[in-house]
C-alpha cells in the first residue's frame, strides 16, 4: 500500500461545517445579536424547524452537544426514582461516561438486535417492574430511549417506532429519540419515518447538526409546549446554556433553508453503501447492512493492521482473539475521490 495514502473514516465529525455555514456565520459576525438563544436567528431557526415536523405550537432549544443534550433532557423529564430503558448498545449506555447516572438516573439496559430494541421488550420491561411486588425498592421506567439511526446505523421503521410510542403512552413513559444521525437516517432509500412522524410519535426528539454539516450543535424538539416547564433554566442549571447562542442558531437556519437537512446525507449513504458493497466484493465479513452512514466490517488482525496505515476507521468490538470489528463512517463531507480510493486500496 501506498504510504502516503490516507482515507480518513474513522467519524463523521472530523470535517468542520458546510461552507454555507461558514459563510453565513461570517456575514453576520459583527450584527449585534442578544444572547442565550432570544436573537433573531435561533428565532428564524425555531420556525422553520417546527413548521419541517409539522408542530407549530411546539418548542425548539438548541444545546452543543449530543451528550449535553441527552442529559439535560433526561434529567429533564425524569423523577429522582425513575431511569431509562435503552438498548445496552446505545450511546447513553456506552460512551457517554456515565453522564446519565452522573445525574441520578439508571440507565436500564435491554438487548438489542443490531442496535435496536422492540416494542416487545419494552413492555416485558414496563411490566416486570409494574407486577413486582418490590417495585417501590426498585428503579421505575420513566423514559424510553432509541436512536434513529442506532449505534449500528439501522433505522427504525414507522412501524417499530409506533409500537414503542404505544407501549410508552401505556405505561406512561415518555418516547425520546436521539438525532445526532438524523440527517443519514432521512437521506436513506430504506427510511420511511419523517419528521412530522417523531413530532407525532415522540415526546421529544432532536435534530443532529455536529455530525450533520454543522461546527456544533445540536436542536431539541418539544413538540408539545410547556411538556418541560422552565426548560431554559434547566439548561442554565446544567451549565450548558451556550451565551452566544447565535452561533447555534444561524447554523440550523441554514440548514433548514431550502430542506439542506433533508438532503445533506444523501451522498454519505451513497457512498456508505459503496464502501460496503466494496468490502463484500472483496470477500470480508460485513456482520450485518447498515442503510446509513456507517459499515462495519470484521478484519482478521493482520489484515486490519495491513490497512490501518491507509484508511482510518474506528475499534467496534473484538469477536474473537484473532479479528476485530470495526466502524467506518462517511459525512456530508466525504468526496467521490476518496471513496474511488476506498474502492481500489480494499481489492489490492
Amino acid at each position: 500500500m501506498n504510504k502516503d495514502i490516507y482515507l480518513d473514516f474513522s467519524c463523521d465529525y472530523t470535517q468542520g461545517a458546510h461552507p454555507i455555514i461558514l459563510e453565513k456565520l461570517a456575514e453576520t459576525n459583527m450584527e449585534p445579536q442578544t444572547g442565550y438563544g432570544y436573537d433573531s436567528y435561533c428565532k428564524s431557526a425555531e420556525e422553520k424547524i417546527l413548521k419541517a415536523c409539522a408542530a407549530p405550537e411546539g418548542e425548539v432549544y438548541f444545546l452543543a452537544g449530543g451528550t449535553q443534550a441527552n442529559a439535560v433532557v433526561i434529567d429533564a423529564l425524569l423523577a429522582s426514582y425513575q431511569g431509562v430503558l435503552c438498548a445496552d448498545s446505545g450511546h447513553i449506555s456506552v460512551h457517554e461516561a456515565g453522564a446519565i447516572e452522573s445525574n441520578g438516573h439508571k440507565v436500564l439496559a435491554l438487548p438489542h438486535e443490531n442496535g435496536k430494541i422492540s416494542a416487545a421488550e419494552v413492555e416485558a420491561a414496563a411490566e416486570s417492574y409494574h407486577e413486582d411486588g418490590n417495585r417501590d425498592h426498585m428503579v421505575m421506567p420513566g423514559m424510553v430511549y432509541i436512536s434513529q439511526p442506532t449505534e449500528y446505523g439501522t433505522l427504525y421503521s414507522l412501524n417499530e417506532l409506533s409500537a414503542i410510542s404505544e407501549v410508552c403512552r401505556k405505561y406512561r413513559m415518555y418516547l425520546y429519540v436521539d438525532g445526532a444521525r438524523l440527517a443519514y437516517a432521512l437521506a436513506s432509500p430504506e427510511n420511511y419515518v419523517t419528521l412530522q412522524d417523531l413530532a407525532r410519535l415522540c415526546d421529544i426528539f432532536y435534530i443532529g447538526g455536529t455530525k450533520c454539516g454543522a461546527l456544533l450543535g445540536e436542536a431539541v424538539v418539544i413538540p408539545h409546549k410547556g411538556l418541560i416547564p422552565h426548560f431554559f433554566s434547566i439548561i442554565k442549571q446544567h451549565g450548558a446554556l451556550l451565551a452566544k447562542g447565535r452561533v447555534l442558531g444561524i447554523q440550523f437556519d441554514v440548514l433548514f433553508e431550502d430542506e439542506l437537512y433533508l438532503h445533506i446525507g444523501e451522498a454519505a449513504v451513497s457512498y456508505a453503501h459503496r464502501i460496503q458493497d466494496a468490502l463484500i466484493n472483496a470477500g470480508l465479513s460485513v456482520p450485518f447492512l447498515s442503510p446509513t452512514n456507517q459499515v462495519f466490517v470484521t478484519l482478521e488482525d493482520s489484515l486490519k493492521e495491513r490497512l490501518e496505515k491507509n484508511i482510518g476507521f474506528s475499534f467496534w468490538e473484538k469477536p474473537d482473539v484473532n479479528h476485530t470489528t470495526v466502524r467506518l463512517a462517511t459525512s456530508w463531507a466525504t468526496g467521490e475521490d476518496a471513496v474511488e480510493e476506498f474502492e481500489r486500496l480494499i481489492n489490492t
